[in-house]
């Protein structure tokens, strides 16, 4: 791509090009914007430079040599690169008469390309740093058959409409406003409901499953973060100011709540495993150019919570854990998952034997549950390595939101203490886990999820009763006060519109009944029902329609 877009425009300057998990995209500075245009003319040019099969050429040199080729390119960003290289030698290819440097490797040549589409144009800063050159990216995926390259551009097509930022708009369920600042989430009515629902079966779980409930502050004084680490090595991501020449910083975790709670008196190992939860609002200095919707935000909430247990529970509750994921995913209608071992990365703190421990009753929970994972290297929290379960939506689209971290390290930070059955004192273990993880990101891939149409014990309005006429209602409010006296969640549409319309407008706003109600349905005491999924499904009793409803939700759809 980065060869067809120099044959192009030759002025054009390259920045980086890396692979990507869908694909592929290159940065380029060009004075002229790219147009959607354009990329049909730089796949044309593709395609000739695969149909002459270039060879790839691969050709080590020093640094500094390396260094003066690409000056004498004119390729200021390629130098810059090279002089962030710690190495002494460094890789180029080359095919036909085009260079690029490149760690490698790569096929034979460029006949081997089969399939390819380019997919879109976005700026990104030069390093992702907002006070760089902005510059202009293609993105673009390739398979092995053209057949491949269309079922993904048919996903891509299918989660266009299933685009929670969209659906989340036209359902009404929450807007970002930039006058109350980007990242920050403003619940309208729906969208607050499907939240209280989701908050409401989360805390009930959490209690049946043995764990405590606790709510700490919003914020606390900076020493409480720099004896837990997050000053040190999480501080640009957090909001400080100060009080009376005390510095403070706005919670983005949760746990050094937990751990004052936890501390606040003397503990017994016949206390432990101590569990404690809290739907816990974060607050995080994200960088404007990755907030998406609700599923990058500044201000979040979390099912968060903290276990602080005896090294020979560990395992058992990690397990625990993995159970509760599992069990809270499907739920909520996600059957497929994929799991990744996160171990400790280059900034962290801690013993190594310490992080060998607890990575090993990671892989060791995994594993009794039979799960396959991956190893992510170096990807771990500062203060101990974590199991990342993601999950698929009906896309077979992954979702990051529960997590499961060990940590040895603040516990011996915060000299936190239990006494064993010999009266000495030890160090209590603690897990960091979240289920659902933030309650936006969940409820943004819920939305994608069901294309916006919620189970019906989900569903902020679950009946809609659609009068033929105001003459019948006395019925309506008759019909209306049965279903929320079964705490039933239903609207009226009392609308001056055609029935059809009322009809297609419930429709549209994905509401999962619909109850018309003419003049044989009030003398009958029934209702005539259309299921979003089904459409007309006839007419039954009121009660009996009562009963269906509430069968549905405690079945949850499944």
């Amino acid at each position: 791509m980065a060869q067809a877009v120099k044959s192009l425009w030759p002025e054009t300057k390259l920045g980086i090009g890396p692979s990507i998990e869908d694909g592929f995209y290159y940065d380029f500075d060009r004075k002229e914007p790219f147009i959607p245009e354009d990329l049909a003319r730089i796949e044309e040019k593709m395609r000739e430079i695969v149909k002459k099969d270039y060879r790839f050429e691969r050709q080590e040199m020093p640094k500094e040599e390396a260094i003066k080729l690409f000056e004498n390119m004119g390729e200021t960003y390629k130098v810059a690169l090279l002089k962030e290289i710690h190495d002494a030698t460094v890789s180029v290819y080359k095919d036909g008469d085009f260079v690029d440097l490149c760690r490698g490797p790569h096929i034979e040549s460029t006949g081997k390309i089969k399939a390819f589409k380019l997919l879109s144009i976005a700026g990104a800063y030069w390093h992702g740093i907002e006070t760089n050159p902005m510059l202009q990216r293609i993105y673009g995926t390739a398979f092995e058959t053209e057949k491949e390259v269309n079922a993904y551009i048919k996903m891509l097509e299918e989660a266009k409409k299933r685009d929670h930022r969209i659906l989340g708009k036209q359902l009404g369920y929450f807007s970002l406003n930039e006058d109350v600042g980007p990242g920050l989430v403003l619940y309208h009515p729906k969208g607050a409901i499907v939240r209280t629902i989701i908050e409401e079966y989360i805390r009930k779980e959490h209690l049946r499953r043995g764990y405590q409930l606790v709510i700490g502050p919003h914020i606390l004084k900076s020493d409480v973060w720099v004896r837990s680490g997050h000053y040190e090595y999480y501080k640009e991501n957090m909001y400080m100011f100060k009080i009376e020449n005390q510095e403070y910083a706005i919670k983005p975790m949760n746990c050094p709540n937990h751990i004052m709670v936890y501390e606040s008196q003397m503990r017994s190992y016949k206390d432990l495993p101590l569990r404690y939860f809290e739907l816990g609002t974060v607050y995080r200095n994200e960088k404007s150019g990755v907030l998406h919707g609700l599923l990058r935000v500044r201000g979040f909430t979390q099912d968060d919570a903290h276990i602080f247990c005896l090294r020979e529970q560990l395992e058992d509750e990690i397990v625990g854990v993995i159970d509760f994921v599992i069990d809270t995913l499907k739920v909520f209608g996600f059957d497929e998952f994929a799991v990744e071992l996160s171990t400790r990365p280059a900034k962290s703190i801690g013993s190594n034997a310490d992080w060998a421990a607890a990575e090993t009753a990671l892989a060791n929970s995994l594993k009794r549950k039979g799960l396959k994972y991956e190893v992510n290297e170096g990807d771990g929290a500062f203060y101990g390595p974590k199991i990342d379960i993601k999950l698929k939506d009906a896309l077979k689209r992954e979702w990051q939101c529960a997590t499961i971290q060990c940590d040895f390290a603040l516990p011996e930070r915060f000299k936190l203490t239990y006494v064993g059955d010999d009266g000495k004192e030890y160090r209590p273990i603690m897990i960091h886990r979240v289920i659902l993880g933030s309650l936006e990101r969940f409820l943004g891939a819920l939305i994608e999820h069901f294309a916006g149409a919620m189970p019906l014990w989900l569903a902020p309005t679950q009946v809609l009763v659609i009068p033929v006429s105001d003459k019948f209602a006395d019925y309506v409010k008759t019909v209306e006060k049965a279903l929320l006296s079964q705490d039933i969640r239903v609207a009226v549409d009392n609308r001056n519109e055609r029935l059809q319309k009322k009809i297609r407008d419930a429709e549209v706003g994905k509401v999962p009944y619909m109850l018309v109600v003419g003049e044989k349905e009030a003398a009958g005491k029934s209702v005539s029902v259309r299921a979003k999924s089904q459409g007309d499904i006839g007419t039954m009793a009121l009660d009996a329609f009562i009963e269906r409803a509430k069968k549905e939700v405690q079945e949850k759809g499944r």
